[in-house]
């Protein structure tokens, strides 16, 4: 089974179990930590990506 077999009712579940435990002011700082830390990682992947397409072109003029 996998993540895309979540069905809303879970995801509804799920939800609720995390309001109950964080707290309904709690939740926006949570989602905008996980945005932030969601793009970052973005940002990181592809700087790396950019770095390894430049490491390719640099190898192809050489040849």
């Amino acid at each position: 089974m996998g993540f895309g077999s979540i069905g809303p009712t879970e995801l509804i579940i799920i939800f609720v179990i995390i309001l109950l435990i964080f707290g309904g002011k709690k939740l926006p700082e949570l989602a905008k930590g996980l945005g932030k830390g969601i793009r970052e990682f973005k940002k990181a992947t592809k700087d790396v990506q950019d770095e390894l397409d430049i490491d390719k072109i640099e190898d192809d003029t050489k040849d």
